[in-house]
């Protein structure tokens, strides 16, 4: 009896005990991935310090916070803080009990030893159960946003799989007296801290800014490229700028997100972002520096010239990050036409994922845009690139993407003399090219739209893309969109017919005005490293009058080395 009282007696003594450090495990029930994470609580008297347990051997992401959790019961509050590489540091408070938040008592139960309260609630159709033992004698939870309950928390089960567990309570002597800092850094709401907090993960590269691109003469620009300005080619129609991007783990999500609107032209207008490789002796940019001449050129049957639209053993094609095209003069001509039932949009907006390209995206890049006017208001864009990490690993040895720009018809140097895509109406387009050794999971990355803007035209009739690889015709592909009529605010001066229709309502050929093009992707998985050929034929329709049609193709290789 004596030797039974000595251990209550010395539970009593860690219990009461001022200094302790609790640590939960947090898994789903059924898997079987091993997937675990962890959270440690600090305490001392009424105060906690909360954080998440960091098992992570290698380099982490930019960006990433160490975030604490701070917890004075006698002044009903909690903190949250979030501290950055920059020394920078934020935070957001919030009282424990005045909680919109409500749990019901719902029993007592007996969980991994100890005698508990099971409370439960709803948030979001999501079922929260949360298991509190009061027999420590003092409270401490690792989770706090939602409220007070009296104790320290065994277990929280959400839709009765996602569980978090207390492992184990040690006595620790070597605690702070205070946990919390007397310097939190700067106040935020938690609205602020979020955005500040993605802010930080997200990697935004500005490359162009509200940047006009119009038909104008222009000094011709000679030498190299400089980096971070913006240089007008063209007549002005392309602008082009030299950057360094950041080099990006592969598991990074890139985006190309543009704006545009009209300063002045009230067409749609076929505009493309693209970059300029500089693999090869030759590329577009002599072209624009020099002359459209430098650059290699094929003849069709009819004896028309078209310069650098495919692979060579010395020219690389542009490769096209987004195909894009204007409205009818969304902004500068909202005040042209008022349709009752319609508000008019301010701008255009692209965003379109490119990650398949990253390795086009990295170090020195030439970058351009191109929107082909003869107006000199023009147009005006902004772009940015954004990247979004889906880890929190760093190492960007684990970028394994590959890319081998094929060809690309859409004639960005129009103005310099590039001659649209007509070759389809005789010709078909083959290019040759080798897959080296160790790269695999292979895809076609291809982008097209028909051109012809009447009635008999190539833009209002489907016409059937074919992909022959190798002479075996592999792919079919009918560009379409019959959705135009969706973006009919975003083109305040389409032409509006008899009948009630707009021409910016009109299906087209893979295209609508004010949208991008999505790319489509086949896949090229069993080629085998070595040299092949890949050819387009298209059945493009014949000329009427001065009207003609034409083909914007482009394609890429894209895959993964070993």
């Amino acid at each position: 009896m004596k030797h039974m009282l000595s251990i209550l007696a010395l539970f009593a003594t860690i219990t009461v005990s001022a200094q302790q450090r609790l640590v939960y495990q947090s898994y789903m029930l059924g898997s079987d991935s091993g997937d675990t994470s962890f959270r440690e609580v600090l305490r001392y008297k009424n105060q906690l310090k909360i954080n998440d347990i960091q098992d992570f051997d290698g380099i982490l992401i930019q960006g990433l916070s160490t975030d604490f959790t701070f917890v004075d019961y006698d002044a009903d509050s909690a903190y949250f803080q979030m501290n950055y590489p920059d020394g920078e540091s934020y935070f957001y408070s919030y009282p424990l009990k005045n909680n919109d938040v409500s749990f019901e008592n719902v029993g007592e139960e007996k969980l991994n030893g100890y005698d508990c309260k099971k409370y439960k609630t709803s948030i979001n159709s999501n079922t929260i159960e949360v298991w509190m033992t009061e027999t420590p004698g003092y409270d401490a939870s690792p989770v706090t946003s939602r409220g007070y309950l009296k104790g320290v928390m065994v277990r929280q089960a959400i839709n009765g799989n996602r569980i978090m567990d207390l492992k184990s309570i040690k006595k620790d002597r070597k605690l702070k007296k205070s946990l919390i800092p007397d310097n939190l850094g700067i106040r935020k709401t938690g609205k602020e801290l979020n955005n500040i907090n993605k802010e930080k993960l997200i990697i935004r590269t500005k490359i162009f800014d509200d940047e006009q691109i119009h038909f104008a003469k222009i000094e011709k620009f000679k030498g190299e490229i400089p980096f971070d300005t913006v240089i007008h080619f063209s007549y002005g129609t392309i602008v082009v700028k030299r950057v360094n991007l950041p080099v990006l783990p592969e598991h990074y999500q890139i985006f190309a997100e543009l704006r545009q609107h009209s300063n002045g032209d009230a067409y749609d207008r076929t505009g493309s972002v693209f970059v300029i490789p500089m693999d090869k002796e030759l590329s577009l940019s002599n072209a624009l520096i020099d002359s459209i001449e430098v650059i290699p050129y094929q003849y069709d049957r009819n004896g028309k010239k078209y310069q650098g639209i495919r692979l060579t053993d010395n020219y690389m094609p542009i490769v096209e990050l987004v195909r894009f095209f204007t409205p009818f003069g969304v902004r500068h001509f909202n005040d042209r036409v008022k349709i009752d039932g319609l508000e008019w949009e301010d701008e255009s907006y692209y965003k379109m994922e490119i990650s398949e390209l990253s390795d086009r995206l990295s170090g020195d890049v030439l970058i351009g845009a191109f929107i082909g006017n003869y107006d000199g208001g023009g147009h005006k864009i902004s772009l940015d690139l954004v990247a979004y990490p889906q880890d929190y690993d760093g190492d960007v040895s684990k970028n394994n993407r590959w890319s081998l720009p094929l060809f690309n018809t859409c004639n960005v140097m129009e103005m310099s003399g590039q001659n649209y895509g007509r070759l389809f109406e005789t010709d078909s387009l083959t290019v040759e090219f080798d897959i080296p050794e160790g790269v695999d999971n292979l895809s076609l990355r291809y982008i097209t739209t028909g051109h012809g803007g009447w009635g008999g035209g190539d833009e209002f009739n489907p016409k059937e893309n074919t992909i022959i690889i190798d002479g075996d015709k592999v792919f079919k592909y009918t560009p379409w969109r019959c959705d135009c009529a969706t973006y009919r605010e975003y083109n305040p001066v389409s032409g509006n017919f008899w009948n009630g229709v707009s021409s910016s309502d009109l299906s087209r050929s893979g295209w609508c005005p004010g949208t991008a093009t999505n790319p489509v992707y086949f896949d090229l998985s069993d080629l085998k490293p070595g040299h092949h050929t890949i050819t387009v034929a298209i059945p493009q329709g014949a000329d009427e009058g001065g009207s003609f049609s034409h083909w914007m193709v482009s394609g890429i290789l894209t895959g993964l080395t070993r």
